[in-house]
């Protein structure tokens, strides 16, 4: 073997095997992490130092390096380029996302993840991890449903059925969702083979429809247009439904598209409500919406990738009463569940459901196996249900449900902070834990409370402005952090520009909150800003 190839093959030997010191390499990191997680992220990202532009110079090459290299020699690139870079989404002043900190049992699980690299695909590659992550679903199945403990039995180990599915996040799962209510619409029945062999052309004629829909609330999350779209169902039949001033379905309004779809000969494939708006954290009115799925026949699904986990607490889970009728619910575990990110389900009320995208290849996913991914969507798993399976274990019930009423408690405390400060207007009150609001000075709300519509829409469209450039100020600066978005709110005929905070982080407190107002109320002295509210 030529020298040069040695060369190589010993250095790859050693990436394999053999970790350089770890005050030269990336295990310095690794062990500032295990020592002190939140100290080591509020010390290193200092992500405001350099704009995007000079970020994307140093991944703009496009060549792959020719030979291996010491893992010491790639540690910098990260710490200067990635780490240092970075959003520092565990902060307590970062309340504009879904994203929070976790439980620091959560890092070495993820590492030991990683370690034993399971593929939750086959039991050939996740034997442990197979019968876990089947556990996992049907204690969620369980807080959901209250199915008696007597039914799991039959159900959790069963080759021919599931009690849902892992996937990567809310997407995947809605997707999955619908997947299956499209497939048992159009299952095989005499000649008709079913829309997995024949396809959705077929299918319709079949029927003799000219089509299907999937109803939703405005507010409805962006995947559901990914899965018309995906499903051959078209965009433009997700049929987005307006919603009342409390940002929550119109049943007025459903049912008069739901006689719209019936006329053009387009059947309803599914109703889908909300648990947690992700712009509001408001919740529709899912008993009501179980009902109309029921007259019409169609597939309930709710979309509980945020507010699912308000089932943990006693308190509050009436908010939700009427997710017990779904027909298929989806969670995020990387929201309120406080797991890394990457972990979402959709669970079944019916574990048979699942056999409506069964599918099968001989070298892997054979008949009569218990291999989950016989019934995905994706292939290839990581096993993340550990870390579900470590919060529910470690965390408990009863720890969620403090987390879930001590955010929603702090909501309506910040709730009750802008609606005292003179210079904000409270645009959305908190339902779960989210909510937002606007920057609008005492003497201005006075006049819009007065003004004719052409004068409120000229006011409005400047404080939109305001807003946009007090949430970018604020975001570069890097002290705290709310996100913004649009929402037609009580008062105003059309939509307006917001702030939004998401209340979710368990160290985020009363005293940060009344940070962020008085950065933001800081950030408006800019000139750029303090121009457009002298045109007011």
């Amino acid at each position: 073997m030529p020298n040069k190839a040695r060369a190589t093959l010993e250095t790859l030997y050693r990436i394999f095997t053999v970790p350089e010191e770890p005050d030269t390499t990336l295990g310095a990191i690794d062990k500032a992490i295990t020592d002190d997680v939140a100290g080591f992220l509020q010390n290193h990202i200092v992500a405001t130092e350099r704009p995007l532009e000079e970020i994307e110079a140093s991944f703009s090459g496009c060549a792959i390096p020719e030979e291996p290299t010491y893992v010491s020699d790639y540690t910098e690139f990260v710490k200067n380029n990635l780490v240092a870079q970075s959003v520092h989404t565990a902060a307590p002043g970062f309340v504009g996302h879904m994203t929070s900190a976790f439980p620091y049992f959560m890092l070495p699980l993820s590492r030991l993840m990683t370690a034993l690299n399971q593929n939750l695909v086959k039991v050939e590659t996740s034997k442990a991890f197979t019968p876990m992550e089947r556990q996992v679903l049907a204690m969620l199945h369980h807080l959901i449903y209250r199915c008696p403990e007597d039914f799991y039995p039959s159900w959790i180990h069963n080759s021919q059925a599931a009690l849902g599915a892992f996937c990567s996040g809310g997407t995947i799962a809605n997707i999955t969702a619908l997947w299956v209510a499209r497939n048992r619409l159009f299952a095989p029945a005499g000649d008709f083979r079913g829309i997995a062999q024949e396809g959705l052309a077929r299918s319709l004629k079949h029927h003799g429809i000219e089509g299907v829909a999937v109803l939703v609330s405005e507010r409805g999350h962006y995947s559901l247009g990914k899965a018309a779209d995906l499903l051959g169902i078209g965009r433009d039949q997700l049929v987005k439904v307006a919603t009342d001033l409390h940002n929550r379905i119109d049943l007025a309004a459903l049912r008069q598209e739901v006689r719209r779809l019936q006329d053009q000969n387009i059947r309803p494939l599914a109703l889908v409500g909300i648990a947690g708006t992700t712009e509001t954290g408001n919740v529709d009115p899912l008993e009501a919406m179980a009902d109309i799925a029921a007259e019409l026949g169609c597939h309930f699904h709710v979309d509980a990738a945020w507010g699912g986990p308000t089932l943990f607490s006693e308190r509050h889970r009436g908010l939700l009463s009427g997710i017990e009728r779904a027909d298929s619910v989806t969670i995020d575990a990387h929201k309120q569940l406080y797991v890394p990110m990457g972990a979402g389900m959709v669970i079944f009320k019916d574990p048979t459901a699942v056999a409506a995208i069964e599918h099968h290849a001989a070298y892997i996913l054979r008949h009569g196996s218990k291999d989950l991914g016989s019934h995905t969507l994706e292939g290839s798993r990581p096993g993340k249900a550990l870390l579900v399976h470590a919060g529910l274990s470690i965390i408990g019930r009863k720890g969620y449900e403090l987390l879930i009423n001590l955010g929603i408690e702090r909501a309506r405390t910040f709730a009750e902070m802008i609606r005292r400060h003179p210079d904000f207007e409270l645009t959305s009150e908190p339902e779960l834990n989210i909510l937002t609001y606007r920057f609008c000075p005492q003497a201005v709300q006075q006049a819009l409370a007065h003004a004719a519509p052409e004068e409120q829409a000229r006011v409005n469209a400047l404080l939109d402005q305001v807003c946009q450039l007090l949430q970018k100020y604020q975001r570069e600066a890097g002290k705290t952090f709310v996100s913004r978005t649009r929402l037609r709110t009580a008062g105003y005929g059309s939509e307006i520009t917001v702030l939004r905070s998401v209340l979710a982080n368990p160290l985020t407190t009363d005293q940060i909150l009344q940070a962020v107002l008085h950065e933001q109320c800081e950030v408006v002295q800019q000139p750029e800003i303090q121009e457009l509210l002298r045109q007011i």
